[in-house]
């Protein structure tokens, strides 16, 4: 059973499948540190879905205009998160997405991306979407971006380790 809070990473994306790739990239250390960044597209990197833009509202030309280069982006992970292991509730694809910057950047990743679901009980599960619910009607700034989304994914986890804990003492 995992103790204490968990380090979370969340990506946002050009879209939704195969063919999209990472924009921006959002982590929150078990000690609250934070890191986030807009990636600049590779030359390669085209696929773009208006839908996608439409959850986290970055345009491509945020992204040109604000975003970093690949492999700087790549090595301030890997110096941030340096032999950790960061937890995602989209592993399927961010973990993917997060693959994919590196690869492009020719730079080793230097930490893991694990599923969330490693370290969830089942009792956590069950109440997951609630809580988290409950915490985004809380918050004044709701904005689909990575860092945000980490943050609520992490608060969520010790929210639901907390209630379930409560329920058991």
């Amino acid at each position: 059973m995992f103790c204490g809070v968990p380090s979370i990473i969340d990506v946002e994306a050009s879209g939704f499948g195969a063919a999209s790739y990472p924009i921006e990239i959002g982590v929150v250390l078990e000690d609250g540190s934070r890191y986030c960044s807009l990636i600049a597209p590779a030359e390669e990197w085209t696929f773009w879905k208006e839908e996608a833009e439409k959850v986290h509202h970055i345009s491509r030309e945020v992204l040109y205009k604000h975003g970093k280069p690949l492999k700087k982006v790549a090595e301030e992970l890997n110096v941030f998160l340096l032999g950790q292991t960061v937890y995602s509730d989209g592993w399927v694809v961010d973990s993917p997405w997060v693959r994919q910057l590196f690869y492009t950047a020719h730079t080793e990743q230097a930490f893991k991306v694990s599923p969330l679901e490693m370290i969830l009980t089942e009792p956590q599960m069950e109440i997951w979407h609630e809580t988290k619910d409950g915490l985004l009607q809380n918050c004044e700034h709701k904005r689909h971006r990575a860092s945000f989304d980490a943050s609520i994914i992490q608060q969520t986890f010790v929210k639901t380790a907390q209630l379930i804990q409560g329920s058991v003492g």
